[in-house]
């Protein structure tokens, strides 16, 4: 959805057209699949992060428009909501020290962001979910003034036909509806890109889904929604609800919703944009004058834009990217699991994990994902994002004997997914440097139990146990994180509570 979109109504006759161009699209990548057409192994890796605007009290600032434009840098773009910004760094090479390279990247781009912000009186604050928002900033009219987003909700909200329900079961319940989107924006994520040969791609997608719940575990950072309590990471319910083009009597159906973990292991990037075009109507049906087919037949490479902006209609945890770069077709697993945040060196730790575990467990003779059915991935990713790091997740026996075991996330991680991260940073060739300070964050945040959403939780406690409001408490460890954050130390080091006097409200 980064690309600019701009269209009036749709009638039946453009949506019939764009089934079509989509079949045609999907023909297009078959060819290009069995020509083998694909850019070499070029091992790149890149990143983006979603970003919330927030003002010295941690109250959300609805002013994304006047930040970019002191920013005034291509690296920063609008997200969905006025309080949001996300900011691209430019694809790498993994190996080398690559994660300090990136970190430092990073807290460059931030700290610039954040001087021009504070310009209007509001700073960057890189967290899953900001603990301040009300529902009333979550509605359409602080939706960013840009033609995709409008046309998007307009798009969702006239598929569903109804307003959206969000009902969250987690150490609290919340219920309530939206007449639109804009919840969604309440999730600010990280996204991980890795570019991947067709012949490895669903080896790599595997290994993503196998491991999205140890992602979880470690990073989870989005404990609050509205005032209330909920998931430790509670960015995929929610983004599942507000984006949920499903009206009840489908949900009853089994019709797939929009934002999903899927169903089966793959064998094929193919199989993925296959089911795009099988389970999921169009949203925004705009044709391009391309002909997918013709390019081909006269030895050009498609920009298959109408699967393109399809596939980025459809929001999976683990989603394949068909991009072109230098006139050559390239395919990408882009994760969007994580949560943004708390920090710089958190989010280059939760990177470094990633990529290393993808490497080793996509190279394995025997398969996590031979060993392990889907439903349990599934499932695990559910308790990762209800319980964090306390979760306890299903994973294959170690031994001849095989079969699934149920194992505490710290320990799964610490004596088995560790080990392989080291490995397949190896094999990627990042300095030894790099790979040990990076994956001794998670080491660490496993050893003490801490992470981004048991911080913040804590921390709420403590303010309410202190006297104070929840509306007080939650501003109050808004600040305190944002202040952490800007010091920059990993967020198993953060002192739990508030060291500064908090306003009774």
């Amino acid at each position: 959805m980064g690309e600019k979109v701009v269209a009036g109504r749709f009638d039946l006759s453009d949506r019939q057209h764009y089934r079509d161009k989509l079949r045609r699209c999907l023909s297009g990548l078959e060819r290009l699949l069995e020509q083998k057409r694909f850019d070499r192994p070029k091992n790149l890796m890149g990143l983006e992060i979603e970003l919330n605007l927030a003002g010295r009290d941690g109250m959300p600032k609805m002013l994304n428009a006047q930040v970019l434009e002191r920013i005034a840098s291509r690296d920063f773009q609008t997200e969905l909501a006025m309080f949001n910004l996300e900011v691209n760094i430019a694809p790498h090479p993994l190996g080398g020290r690559v994660f300090d390279r990136l970190a430092e990247e990073l807290r460059t781009s931030l700290a610039y962001a954040h001087r021009k912000a504070g310009e209007v009186d509001a700073g960057i604050v890189m967290i899953g979910i900001l603990p301040t928002l009300d529902r009333d900033d979550l509605v359409s009219s602080n939706l960013s003034d840009v033609d995709r987003y409008a046309l998007l909700n307009e798009q969702i909200t006239a598929a569903r036909g109804e307003d959206f329900a969000l009902d969250i079961d987690g150490v609290e319940h919340l219920t309530c509806t939206s007449k639109s989107i804009a919840p969604e924006a309440a999730c600010t994520s990280v996204q991980l890109h890795l570019q991947v040969t067709p012949g490895r791609f669903a080896d790599v997608w595997n290994a993503a889904q196998a491991v999205a719940a140890a992602q979880i575990a470690v990073g989870a950072n989005s404990p609050f929604l509205f005032g209330r309590e909920l998931w430790r990471e509670s960015r995929p319910p929610l983004f599942q609800q507000s984006t949920d083009t499903r009206p009840p009597e489908l949900q009853a159906q089994g019709v797939r919703p929009r934002t999903w973990f899927g169903e089966r292991w793959i064998s094929s990037a193919y199989d993925l944009f296959e089911e795009n075009l099988r389970y999921y109507p169009a949203l925004l049906p705009i044709c391009d004058e391309e002909d997918p087919l013709e390019v081909l037949d006269a030895g050009g490479i498609p920009k298959l834009a109408e699967l393109v902006l399809h596939n980025g209609t459809v929001y999976r945890w683990n989603r394949p990217v068909y991009g072109i770069a230098d006139g050559v077709p390239h395919l990408r697993v882009e994760n969007r699991v994580l949560p943004a945040g708390p920090t710089v060196t958190d989010v280059v730790a939760n990177a470094a994990f990633y990529y290393g575990l993808v490497r080793a467990l996509a190279e394995e003779p025997r398969p996590v994902w031979t060993r392990l059915p889907f439903a349990a991935a599934a499932a695990n990713f559910d308790a990762a994002c209800k319980h964090g790091i306390d979760a306890r997740l299903q994973w294959p026996r170690r031994g001849r004997y095989g079969g699934i075991t149920q194992v505490d996330a710290v320990s799964l991680v610490r004596d088995e997914l560790l080990p392989l991260a080291e490995a397949g940073l190896d094999a990627w060739g990042v300095e030894p440097a790099d790979r040990d300070l990076y994956l001794g964050v998670i080491d660490e945040r496993c050893r003490r139990r801490v992470n981004g959403a048991s911080w913040q939780a804590a921390t709420f406690h403590r303010a309410l146990e202190a006297g104070h409001s929840r509306d007080a408490a939650l501003a109050a460890t808004t600040r305190r994180y944002a202040e952490l954050m800007r010091i920059g130390e990993p967020v198993h080091t953060w002192p739990v509570g508030l060291p500064e006097p908090v306003p009774l409200g």
